[in-house]
C-alpha cells in the first residue's frame, strides 16, 4: 500500500467538484498540497478549509506561460493529480467548433502542458507519482460527446503510454476512469445519468487507487463493465446499441 502521509501533491483542477473533494481527503490523510485552478478565490476558500498545509497556485492549463509559471511556484512535488477539465455536450450534427477545441485544449493538451513541466524532474529524481483522470466515456466513441469523450480517450491513451515507459524509473503512473459525478459539468446533461456519484464518493475511489499499486481503476465498478465490455463488441452491434437514433 502506498504511503501518502507527508507527501506533497499538486492537484490541478482543485477548486470544485472531484478536485475539491479529493483535496479534502488527501489533506486529512496527512498530505501537503499545492492547489491549482483558474479561480484564485475558490482556491483560497478551499485552502482555508483544509486541516493540513496547502499552498494555492492559480493556473490556466490552456496557457503554456501560466503552466510554466505555476510549475515553478509548485516546485518539486512527490505527486501530481490532473483533474482539470471542461465539458459541453453536443453531437457532430451540431458541431460547436469553439467548444470542441476548448475541450481538447484543456482536457488533453492541458494535461500534456502540465506533465511536460513535472515528469522530467520526477524521472531525474527517480521518484514520483502521477494520477491522470480519464472517464468511462473514453473507452469507445459515444453519441453526443464529440469533444469530451474523444479528449478523455486521448488522455487515457497518454496515461497508458506513460505507464509503459516509466515502469522501471521510480515514477508511478495511475489512471482513474470515473463515471457520472454530480458537478456543474454534469448539470449540463439533459438525460438520466445512471449510477450518479457525489464528489465525495468519487474521491474515495480515487484515494483507494492512489493507495494501491494498481495502474487503473474504473468506477462505479458495475457501471464500468458496460463501457469496458463495449470494447469486445463488433462494430455493427456496438453502434446498433450506442449509435445516435
Amino acid at each position: 500500500m502506498r504511503k501518502l502521509s507527508g507527501k506533497t501533491y499538486w492537484i490541478v483542477g482543485a477548486s470544485e467538484g472531484l478536485g475539491r473533494a479529493l483535496a479534502q481527503k488527501l489533506s486529512k490523510a496527512g498530505c501537503n498540497l499545492v492547489l491549482s485552478a483558474r479561480s484564485e478565490d475558490s482556491l483560497k476558500a478551499l485552502a482555508d478549509s483544509l486541516q493540513g498545509q496547502a499552498r494555492i497556485v492559480p493556473c490556466d492549463v490552456s496557457d503554456r506561460a501560466s503552466v510554466v509559471a505555476a510549475a515553478q511556484q509548485a516546485g518539486a512535488v512527490d505527486g501530481l493529480v490532473f483533474l482539470a477539465g471542461v465539458y459541453w455536450p453536443f453531437s457532430a450534427r451540431d458541431w460547436n467548433a469553439e467548444q470542441a477545441e476548448a475541450m481538447f485544449d484543456v482536457n488533453l493538451t492541458g494535461a500534456a502542458r502540465v506533465l511536460g513541466q513535472v515528469v522530467p524532474g520526477m524521472v531525474d529524481r527517480g521518484a514520483g507519482h502521477v494520477v491522470i483522470t480519464g472517464s468511462l466515456s473514453g473507452y469507445r466513441g459515444l453519441p453526443g460527446s464529440i469533444g469530451y469523450s474523444s479528449s478523455k480517450a486521448g488522455l487515457m491513451h497518454l496515461a497508458e503510454s506513460m505507464h509503459a515507459d516509466l515502469r522501471s524509473t521510480g515514477v508511478d503512473v495511475q489512471l482513474a476512469n470515473p463515471g457520472f459525478i454530480r458537478t456543474r459539468l454534469t448539470d449540463k446533461n439533459d438525460f438520466t445519468m445512471p449510477f450518479l456519484m457525489e464528489p465525495e464518493q468519487a474521491a474515495e475511489e480515487m484515494m483507494q487507487l492512489m493507495r494501491s499499486d494498481r495502474f487503473q481503476r474504473a468506477f462505479p465498478r458495475l457501471f464500468s463493465l458496460v463501457f469496458r465490455g463495449g470494447n469486445f463488441l463488433p462494430d455493427w452491434l456496438y453502434y446498433r446499441i450506442f449509435g445516435a437514433k
